[in-house]
């Protein structure tokens, strides 16, 4: 007799776990989406600005390899925050590079800053993947893992 008592209420809680997450794994989705569209948007100009860079912000690039590599890079890691958005929970093991993908850039540019090794103006991009890093490690802590199969 108890057992039925509480079944309504079990069920009740459920369904509200099951919104939550439901709410959650869609937030991770935003937090993706958004970063990864920012990023091609930010990052495909740079392949054609080599020589403009170079012009605004002397002295000119030298090591082109260099350059294009980091930017292919930057490019493909934005594809993988589109991949990621598209099923936080199975690609959530992706957050963590992910994390220190845009962590690794915000604190280069802080710490090029400080060292006058870098206009102050490009602290906006330091910043904006800084936010994003913080949003992407909510969003690890946030998404449920996913679930293993009954059969293990």
């Amino acid at each position: 007799m108890q057992a039925t008592l509480y079944r309504p209420f079990r069920c009740a809680v459920s369904s509200v776990k099951f919104l939550a997450s439901e709410v959650l794994v869609k937030l991770s989705k935003i937090v993706f989406y958004v970063a990864g569209i920012w990023g091609v948007l930010v990052i495909t100009p740079l392949y054609f600005m080599f020589d403009l860079i170079g012009r605004q912000d002397p002295p000119p690039i030298t090591h082109a390899g260099f350059y294009y590599g980091f930017v292919g890079v930057a490019l493909a890691w934005q594809i993988a925050f589109l991949v990621i958005a598209t099923n936080p929970i199975r690609f959530r093991p992706l957050m963590l590079p992910s994390i220190v993908e845009k962590f690794s850039y915000a604190i280069a540019v802080f710490v090029l800053v400080f060292q006058h090794r870098m206009r102050a103006t490009d602290l906006v991009f330091g910043v904006t993947d800084g936010i994003l890093g913080v949003l992407f490690v909510a969003s690890w802590f946030l998404t449920p893992h996913q679930s293993q199969p009954a059969d293990r």
